[in-house]
């Protein structure tokens, strides 16, 4: 009898993560402005320090506590980048999935990192005990580093931010370039410990359109690697902490839409253009009856128009002169600019009909702000004829129905 003992070794991984908020609120003041706003507080990194330019430019730093450790000296003159001081992040776009927690609907967002920065330490040791003779810290650190002070970086890395600096620790940030670059200096003493503290970086968003999807919660997540070789990579010496970095993305979508009718526009009265004079005195039958009702609409989302009726013909609604006699009331509906179709075209004198034929979506391309609206209710010609020779009032009960849940 014999036996096998099999055993799989896997290097052990260890995860920070992350949580990056967004949130889309219709904004009367800029009805244009169809974006989300980042809502996660700058914690670290060059937006820390630098926050309105930052937000000029539509980005945005946090601080991950991951460091690194040396595992072996950084010694002077080294020859490969990776034994020594060097910096690479993920520049490129890449795209994650959102969803919708209650509707399951998906929408991608694009995320790329732009920068990095950290407090680099050298304790126990002094930059004076690494640079013998310097006159001060400032030009010890110009001295240690090929190309001066890490707060000047190399190509294609920028630097960023002004240095902070003491006797032990120097703080610095660097914009990264869209493609993933390494970005390092050379020793020019020997550095027996060094330590990134932290992990700050800055990153970019692109948002999906906020006005195409449904209010509430969408999430999703991005995990990123971090170790020589991998995607935040700061060469063979300095070895992180943690393993793995994980972006936990919320994006809230709170929307309006919102009707107003004015007081009693809830009783219509259909008359003829010019009221009831030609057929009381000249006995010409009028063309239509009708009424044409404004309201204001405000809408930030896509949203469906539909009918309930008391009484019904077809595929609309009637009226009924409670002698058995019923006529089809046409109503029809027309939107504001700024409220049309799915294909963007205006929605002018829409029928609106018991399937929903036609009014299953309209989509606003910005936020409508209180912009007043027209539903049109008419009897046409031929059924006007019938009414004039019938006795009793005709009337009826007509809902109609604005529904984001499309």
């Amino acid at each position: 009898m014999s036996g096998a003992l099999a055993i799989s070794l896997s290097p052990d991984l260890f995860a920070i993560e992350m949580d990056i908020r967004a949130e889309f609120q219709p904004d009367s003041a800029r009805p244009h402005h169809n974006a989300f706003v980042n809502k996660t507080p700058n914690n670290g990194g060059y937006c820390r320090y630098y926050p309105a330019n930052c937000e000029y430019r539509g980005i945005y730093s946090i601080s991950a506590p991951v460091h690194f450790n040396n595992v072996a000296p950084i010694l002077a003159h080294h020859a490969d980048p990776r034994q020594g001081a060097m910096i690479t992040v993920p520049g490129e776009w890449r795209t994650l999935t959102v969803t919708h927690a209650q509707t399951l609907e998906t929408e991608e967002v694009r995320v790329r990192i732009i920068g990095f920065g950290t407090t680099m330490d050298t304790s126990p040791r002094t930059i004076h005990d690494l640079v013998p003779n310097a006159s001060s810290w400032f030009n010890a650190y110009n001295r240690l580093w090929s190309g001066q002070r890490w707060s000047l970086a190399p190509a294609p890395c920028i630097g960023k931010s002004t240095a902070l600096y003491d006797a032990t620790q120097f703080i610095f940030f660097w914009e990264t370039p869209v493609s993933t670059t390494a970005c390092g200096k050379q020793a020019l003493y020997d550095i027996p410990y060094m330590t990134f503290r932290t992990l700050d970086f800055s990153y970019e968003l692109q948002t999906p359109n906020p006005l195409h999807m449904s209010s509430g919660e969408y999430t999703g997540r991005m995990t990123y690697t971090i170790g020589p070789y991998q995607d935040f990579d700061m060469g063979d010496v300095l070895i992180p902490s943690d393993t793995l970095l994980t972006l936990n993305f919320s994006l809230g979508v709170s929307h309006t839409l919102k009707v107003d009718v004015p007081p009693g526009g809830n009783y219509v009265e259909l008359v003829p253009k010019g009221g009831w004079h030609q057929w009381m005195f000249q006995g010409r039958a009028p063309e239509k009856l009708y009424r044409d009702q404004t309201f204001l609409i405000s809408a930030s989302s896509r949203f469906q128009m539909s009918l309930q009726c008391q009484y019904v013909i077809g595929d609309t609604c009637a009226l009924d002169n409670k002698q058995s006699h019923r006529v089809p009331l046409d109503i029809l509906v027309t939107l504001p600019n700024g409220l049309g179709r799915e294909d963007g075209s205006a929605v002018n004198r829409q029928p609106l009909l018991l399937s929903g034929a036609g009014t299953q979506l309209f989509q606003p391309n910005y936020y409508v702000d209180r912009r007043q609206a027209t539903l049109h209710f008419e009897i046409q010609k031929q059924h006007v004829k019938d009414m004039l020779f019938q006795e009793g009032t005709y009337s009826g009960n007509v809902v109609v129905i604005w529904d984001s849940e499309v």
